[in-house]
């Protein structure tokens, strides 16, 4: 059997800028690439996931621009201990190349192949690919981890201003994949899905996006948003060049949102609790009343608080919620009608196309007031002044609200006034 080295493919769909692929193709052993669609992570998920089809349209694409090079990718549809299994029956393979992943599932798995390979004399290299800086890379003078913000982006700024951005031309090497065409391409039926209606749109950074972002961002009706979200989430982008874009604006704030997912990111990565449990212990003691008809309504955009419909409707029928009115939908959900960000944050995370475990879990504690560095529990937006600052001319309501000046448009759920003072009195007697 012919000696080979295996790249994973996980969440760094795209050849150009790629680590640990640059780290493959430029060992001395042809790289048979891979990819495992993860049954322990796809039975959970519905059969229409805009995401699986999103991942399935990429690994049509990659395969299409490794056929140049008479390659292709070898396609599993198992848990990634049977994939390698049936790997290393078929090949000789002396090391299996990836790209480092930080959520708690995925740690654990590489433990397991990691240990798996090792029985076998097979080595297991990861790479750090889907952030600037990672774990322990920004802490503070004494080595314990940033718990808010501020502080963390200036030391990331000041370690990215003093260190030159490596970045890696993996494109350029393609030359040395394994020669094989005899991996026959699976249906996304074949792997227990369909097509999903939903696109993940095409991103955009452009100059003139970047440059008015700043004034723009907090508008919903206004179509000024990167949609880079699930092109970060699964690598179809680099992130190294995402961020030498965003560092030659004047402007840094687009910047500074990218800071914020690497916070988020590091977060998780030192509180792995944070994934089910408040980072502020004593916020798990807060009493939800978890009314679950109110919730269904909120699930639905029925609540009668037109910007929280707007953007309930406008995640279930695209995969996406503007960030604005994510943060008035989530603090509707946690302080109006006292519903656990848990279950905020599990509905997030069936429907966000670019849907980020740290990132999601982080702004959900943050909204819930439970978080790192959070908005004190008592802030609690006003979903109807929000329209005064943010949507004025009713613009983003009218369009995913259709019924909201029709008299079958749904009473509020609640009353504003009554609502605050009762979250109020609740956090304070959990808090006491």
């Amino acid at each position: 059997m012919k000696e080979v080295a295996v790249f994973w493919f996980r969440r760094d769909l795209r050849l150009h800028d790629n680590h640990g692929l640059y780290k493959a193709l430029t060992s001395k052993e042809p790289v048979l690439p891979i990819f495992i669609f993860d049954t322990e992570i796809l039975h959970t998920l519905p059969k229409n996931d805009a995401r699986v089809s999103f991942i399935y349209q990429q690994l049509v694409k990659l395969n299409t621009q490794l056929e140049q090079f008479q390659s292709s990718i070898f396609i599993f549809n198992e848990t990634p201990l049977e994939a390698f299994k049936k790997l290393i029956d078929k090949y000789s393979i002396r090391t299996v190349y990836t790209n480092h992943d930080y959520e708690p599932y995925a740690r654990e798995r590489d433990k397991q192949i990691k240990e798996y390979l090792k029985t076998k004399g097979i080595s297991f290299l990861s790479f750090k690919d889907q952030v600037i800086y990672e774990k322990n890379e920004i802490i503070k003078n004494d080595g314990t981890p940033y718990v808010v913000y501020t502080p963390y982006s200036k030391k990331w700024l000041e370690h990215f201003n003093k260190n030159k951005l490596q970045s890696y031309n993996s494109e350029k090497h393609l030359a040395n994949l394994v020669s094989n065409n005899s991996f026959s391409f699976p249906s996304i039926e074949s792997i227990g899905f369909k097509p999903s209606t939903i696109q993940v749109p095409e991103h955009n950074i452009s100059s003139s996006l970047l440059s008015q972002y700043e004034s723009t961002r907090n508008y919903p009706a206004l179509n000024n948003t990167s949609q880079l979200g699930p092109h970060l989430r699964f690598g179809t982008v680099s992130i190294r060049k995402i961020v030498k874009k965003a560092k030659q604006e004047p402007n840094q704030t687009f910047l500074k949102e990218l800071i914020w997912r690497e916070f988020f990111m590091q977060i998780l990565w030192h509180f792995p609790h944070t994934q089910n449990k408040a980072f502020k212990p004593q916020y798990d003691r807060i009493v939800w009343r978890n009314n679950e008809n109110e919730f269904q309504k909120w699930c639905e955009g029925k609540t009668g608080f037109p910007l929280v419909d707007a953007g309930m409707r406008q995640l279930n029928e695209t995969g996406f919620m503007h960030n604005r009115v994510r943060m008035v939908v989530g603090s509707f959900l946690c302080k109006h009608i006292l519903i656990d960000w848990r279950w905020g944050e599990a509905y997030f995370a069936e429907k966000l196309l670019d849907y980020e475990m740290a990132s999601n879990i982080g702004n959900w504690q943050w909204v819930a007031g439970c978080g790192v560095d959070a908005a004190p529990y008592f802030r609690i937006f006003n979903p109807t002044s929000q329209i005064q600052k943010f949507d004025k001319k009713q613009e983003y309501i009218k369009r995913w609200v259709s019924d909201f000046q029709e008299l079958t448009y749904p009473n509020p759920i609640v009353d504003h006034k009554f609502a605050r003072e009762r979250c109020l009195k609740t956090y304070k007697e959990a808090l006491g």
